[in-house]
């Protein structure tokens, strides 16, 4: 979606009156004064991209997207987080550093290789937003963010860790620790990452990730999102994203939720016992958490 600004449409021969007239016919969104879309952008990250670049477009060049912005910029979810406000960094003293209505100005060190370009757009490198998302942000925003990274392979333990170390006495840097040292690879939604962090404050047994079920004569039966081999039991987590992902040309929601519960019954055929749960299971885990121990198998 191309982004316009007021100097250009009233260079191309509009009038304010006509910008008006169009924004009020929903033809012009306004992203902030002066830019604006042709047609609605739709809300959320899609919509935070193009405030970015119309933020960028208005100040000093040394601005870079950065935190929330930037881990939107990076294709990262931002579960949870409000996108309301775009965040820029600019390699000054943290006097310069203030937060408007629409815009966050950060003033913090960064070096050339902690810069690059999305689509054009100067953007701070993936370990440093993680690191500052982490700083900054609530531990499962931090988590998730950091999980899709690592799960997408757009970045390793040893960058994260490079990262931590380099700015070892920044504010905020304990708990961006704790949050980026419980991120691995393996969740591949946001609902499972929360599923992650909802089982660790369980105190239940760390599970494995992505776990692939086989029979006893060694034959795949399914890959499944939590693992509990040495306790014989499997949890997985039902998201609108996980039917999404199952379903293959041609097929109706129905269909994927049918071969769904065929898989089902594949993996409890092995001897496996399994809990199911939803995004209305992760407000208040402590029943699951049950039916899981419940699960358990010891012998």
């Amino acid at each position: 979606m191309d982004l316009l600004t007021r100097r250009r449409l009233l260079a191309e021969g509009f009038s304010d009156h006509e910008l008006r007239r169009r924004i009020a016919r929903g033809e012009l969104v306004a992203l902030r004064p002066g830019s604006y879309v042709a047609g609605d952008p739709g809300p959320g990250p899609a919509r935070h991209r193009l405030s970015v670049r119309a933020a960028l477009g208005e100040l000093a060049p040394d601005a870079v997207a950065s935190h929330l912005s930037a881990a939107v910029m990076h294709g990262l979810p931002v579960h949870g987080a409000p996108l309301d406000v775009v965040h820029v960094t600019r390699p000054r003293r943290r006097s310069g550093a203030r937060r408007g209505r629409r815009v966050a100005v950060h003033c913090a060190p960064l070096d050339a290789d902690e810069i690059v370009e999305v689509d054009g757009t100067p953007v701070t490198s993936l370990a440093r937003t993680l690191t500052d998302l982490a700083r900054s942000c609530p531990f499962a925003t931090a988590v998730v963010a950091a999980d899709a990274a690592l799960h997408l392979h757009r970045i390793d333990r040893a960058a994260i860790d490079a990262a931590l170390a380099r700015r070892a006495r920044w504010p905020g840097l304990p708990g961006a620790r704790r949050a980026l040292g419980f991120a691995r690879p393996g969740a591949a939604t946001p609902g499972e990452t929360l599923s992650r962090i909802a089982i660790a404050d369980a105190g239940l047994p760390v599970p494995a990730l992505q776990w692939v079920v086989r029979t006893a004569a060694g034959v795949e039966v399914a890959q499944v999102d939590f693992g509990w081999p040495l306790l014989r039991t499997v949890g997985e987590f039902d998201g609108r994203q996980k039917y999404g992902r199952l379903l293959r040309p041609g097929q109706s929601p129905g269909d994927a939720v049918h071969a769904e519960k065929l898989r089902e019954d594949a993996v409890r055929a092995t001897g496996l016992g399994m809990v199911r749960w939803g995004w209305a299971d992760l407000r208040d885990f402590a029943p699951v958490a049950a039916r899981l121990r419940a699960a358990f198998r010891t012998g």
